[in-house]
């Protein structure tokens, strides 16, 4: 399995993060199956999740609006829509290195 896959005309990003770090970065990848991101935001009253949301869209290059949380919004392990970004772009993107 992949961490990023089709879905509609976008794609579907699992991602694990890591809240409290010194930075926000992606930091790899976490078992094969998801990408590992770090946040500087707290997992408190939400400040995580909306850095992770606001990080992602700037790296893409998209609109805020254009990337929701599907499934985890309490978890460390999420899984993110990305609307009107094919899975191909979005890994060219968020890969390290």
């Amino acid at each position: 399995m992949s961490w990023v896959v089709a879905h509609g005309a976008g794609a579907r990003i699992t991602v694990r993060v890591q809240p409290r770090a010194g930075r926000t970065e992606v930091a790899g990848l976490y078992g094969g199956d998801a990408l590992k991101i770090r946040l500087r935001a707290p997992p408190v009253e939400g400040a995580a999740n909306r850095e992770l949301v606001d990080f992602v869209a700037k790296t893409l290059g998209i609109p805020r609006s254009s990337v929701v949380i599907e499934r985890g919004e309490t978890g460390r392990l999420k899984t993110l829509r990305v609307e009107g970004m094919g899975p191909q772009a979005v890994r060219r993107a968020l890969t390290p290195g």
